[in-house]
């Protein structure tokens, strides 16, 4: 063995240091075993670690030499993404006016503390779906339990919060923008008998929801040219959504007259929130008035040529500059509140709507809430599949794993999400409750944005946007 040099020991202690607060901050021992490795890298040189330098073959050297850089790339990025930051680019226009669509983001995974990977082996860069060659980009073995590494605080009231979408641990491959949940209860409806549900005792009612949900299941797998194959996903394997934080753990949520009440208090409305309009108008809305009030090609797409009227989101300064505007806008009212559909829980009887909603209180780890028929459908969920326990219902009574009770103690917090374009996102009123383990972190600023609205020569990047810290958006 060629004896090491000075510099040799130096270089393995700097990196054994830094590997061994690693493991500490993780709370590792399973790590430990990668010790006489970097050793041996660094030391004893036992493995032939760079075996192919020594060929003499050129071609061998050259693609080796590639293969190392990859290699090196991806084990890097892979860390990288799971325990420090990652890319993520805003797909939709639900968060608008506050994030805007083809905004990316620097997103902190040391935020709320990064998740040690449920799937650790899976390829880097991808969430669930190989590029190009499409199947799965993870394999199902090894899945570890939930742990969550020490970050520099917990999720904060009105905090921008990437997470796992929760309804997405099964999905119909065929239609992933809509909840299959959602989907197997609409279908189940247009399916069965049309029954009264408000003539039904909360037992009946719950039976009639079963019969939906089960009719919808079964319409679902037996089509799959229309709904595609039905897949199951890992948590940290979920699709990431980004919503801001307005529900906290153990805090009663009300939407009244679309002003969110926390603990009967109301919470402070996003800066650049967003409403859902009729916009009476003598000309259409022209491009450069649109832009200048930040007003998108997506937001003017439902436009009633015949009665003149845009049925638009906007913030108050896009309204007040649209009233502004005599010459083109007649008048502008609110667009009236529906339930989208139908809203979380959907087999819950209920006249609650996107812009009234509630009251629900939202699970706190460590405490109680006492079960009846009314509102086990809002806690069902939480306690099955996010809590992993068996849950029935017989004879007007609630059995856990069981045990017939009329209490649960919630093990994990959970959180409201809902988007600042309150009419045009699907949010935490369509498919409730997100739990602890679904954290993914907090966006820390734009790096850049790009408008699909204009070309690359007509201001399509946001040079103003750029380097914009995220929590300045309030």
């Amino acid at each position: 063995m060629v004896k090491a040099t000075r510099t040799q020991w130096i270089k393995l202690a700097v990196v054994l240091g830094l590997y061994l607060l690693f493991l500490v901050w993780l709370r590792s021992g399973l790590g430990l075993l990668v010790v006489p490795f970097i050793f041996d890298a660094y030391i004893t040189k036992k493995i032939p670690w760079t075996w192919w330098k020594q060929s003499k073959s050129p071609t061998v050297v050259t693609v080796m030499g590639w293969v190392d850089a990859i290699v090196f790339a991806l084990v890097a990025v892979y860390f990288v993404n799971l325990y420090f930051f990652q890319n993520y680019v805003i797909p939709s226009s639900s968060l608008e006016k506050s994030l805007l669509t083809g905004d990316y983001l620097f997103v902190s995974k040391m935020s709320y503390g990064p998740r040690v990977p449920q799937t650790p082996l899976h390829m880097p860069l991808t969430q669930h779906t190989m590029p190009v060659f499409g199947g799965k980009s993870y394999l199902e073995f090894p899945k570890w339990d939930y742990k969550r590494v020490k970050g520099f605080g917990p999720v904060q009231l009105n905090d921008i919060v990437v997470f796992n979408f929760p309804a997405g641990d099964t999905v119909a491959l065929g239609e992933q923008a809509v909840d299959i949940y959602r989907l197997r209860y609409l279908a189940g409806q247009e399916l069965a008998q049309p029954v009264d549900l408000s003539q039904l005792t909360p037992a009946e009612r719950r039976v009639a929801y079963d019969t939906y949900y089960q009719l919808g299941t079964r319409y679902i797998n037996e089509h799959p040219e229309q709904y595609g194959e039905v897949v199951s996903r890992p948590v940290d394997r979920r699709e990431n959504y980004v919503k801001r934080c307005v529900g906290l753990p153990g805090q009663t949520l009300e939407i009244k007259d679309r002003i969110i009440y926390l603990d009967g208090q109301p919470n402070k409305e996003p800066e650049e929130v967003q409403y859902r309009y009729l916009v009476k108008v003598k000309n259409r809305i022209p491009d450069d008035l649109a832009h200048e009030l930040g007003i998108s090609q997506e937001d003017r797409m439902m436009y009633y040529t015949d009665a003149k009227v845009y049925n638009m989101p906007l913030t108050a300064r896009a309204k007040a500059g649209l009233l502004a505007r005599k010459d083109i806008v007649e008048r502008i009212d609110y667009a009236p509140a529906d339930n989208a559909g139908g809203l979380y829980p959907m087999n819950l009887y209920k006249d609650w709507t996107t812009d009234n909603y509630g009251p629900i209180w939202i699970p706190k780890k460590g405490e109680s809430v006492k079960l009846t028929l009314e509102n086990l459908p809002i806690y069902e969920r939480p306690i099955q599949a996010y809590e992993g326990n068996r849950l029935a219902v017989k004879d007007g009574k609630i059995y856990i794993n069981g045990q017939e009770t009329d209490t649960y103690t919630f093990q994990m917090d959970y959180y409201w999400m809902m988007g600042d374009n309150r009419h045009n996102s699907a949010d935490s009123r369509f498919w409730g409750f997100v739990p602890e383990d679904h954290i993914v972190g907090k966006p820390i600023f734009i790096w850049l944005s790009l408008d699909n609205d204009r070309g690359w020569f007509d201001g399509r990047i946001r040079w103003n946007r750029l380097f914009t810290w995220v929590d300045n958006i309030k």
